[in-house]
């Protein structure tokens, strides 16, 4: 009578065992129903989704599931705009609906201002000098940068904002000062003095456009003091340029304040 084989197993080497745990990887996905990832910060209170600019300044970023976020009190942040804790499929994921999504919470000028500044059928007069300064945020400037650009604090920002934020003023630009391949440019120096001069440790109040923020992260605002809208004041007083690039509310408005600086001599278009 034959002895009957008995098999021994071999216990998988490294490469089998990683094998196995991305089966089992796989398995557990499958499972949960492909339930959504969100990512978070230890002393944020909202999740986000990946490629959120607000995350863009975090050293320390954690995927979590959706459930564990809401079940810790975390909320849905309101630029990125991530999906539902139920699954629920939400509108407007686009970058341009994720930005509507947190510009709904602040003070928009092109929604609030009746007309069409960019075509040039505004309201007559000075369309900035309308704007509601008490739907504003309020918050401080702690850092100039140069002439177009500051760094502010916002001691109770709206969804969306976040309580340090660098400011690039809407519709100006300034002559460089601190650029990184470029010399300082002339009247730079001027324009830089200037902003920090008037800006510098004030309150001020914020406005928004069409857009949040431009591509390296920045809060595109109109800034507001006593006097006034303080990017207008730039332009008018010669320190800036109307940046017209890109669409914005107040476009026609600046050009014309352009032009009255360029025809009285002002600041950058004084005789060198």
């Amino acid at each position: 009578m034959k002895k009957a084989k008995t098999m021994r197993l071999k216990a998988p080497d490294a490469r089998g065992r990683f094998g196995l745990a991305l089966v089992l990887a796989a398995v557990l996905f499958l499972s949960a129903g492909a339930e959504a990832w969100v990512f978070i910060t230890p002393s944020g209170a909202r999740y986000h989704r990946e490629d959120c600019v607000t995350l863009r300044n975090s050293s320390r970023v954690s995927a979590v599931t959706i459930d564990e976020a809401v079940n810790a009190g975390r909320t849905p942040c309101a630029v990125c705009n991530p999906p539902p804790p139920d699954g629920e499929t939400t509108p407007g994921t686009s970058a341009a609906a994720r930005e509507g999504a947190a510009g709904s919470a602040l003070y928009r000028v092109d929604i609030a201002i009746p007309g069409d500044a960019i075509s040039g059928d505004a309201i007559p007069g000075a369309a900035s000098s309308r704007a509601d300064v008490s739907r504003m945020v309020s918050a401080r400037v702690s850092r100039h940068v140069d002439g177009d650009t500051v760094r502010v604090s916002i001691p109770d920002p709206p969804p969306g904002l976040n309580h340090t934020e660098t400011i690039r003023m809407i519709g100006v630009d300034t002559p460089e000062t601190v650029h990184p391949t470029r010399q300082v440019e002339y009247f730079g120096r001027e324009a830089s003095d200037y902003t920090k001069s008037r800006l510098l440790g004030q309150t001020v109040l914020l406005a928004f456009d069409r857009e949040l923020r431009d591509r390296y992260g920045r809060l595109l605002c109109y800034l507001y003091t006593g006097a006034g809208c303080f990017n207008a004041e730039l332009i008018r007083e010669g320190y800036a340029h109307a940046y017209t690039r890109f669409p914005f509310h107040f476009l026609e408005e600046f050009r014309e304040l352009e032009r009255g600086a360029r025809a009285a001599g002002r600041g950058l278009w004084g005789v060198r």
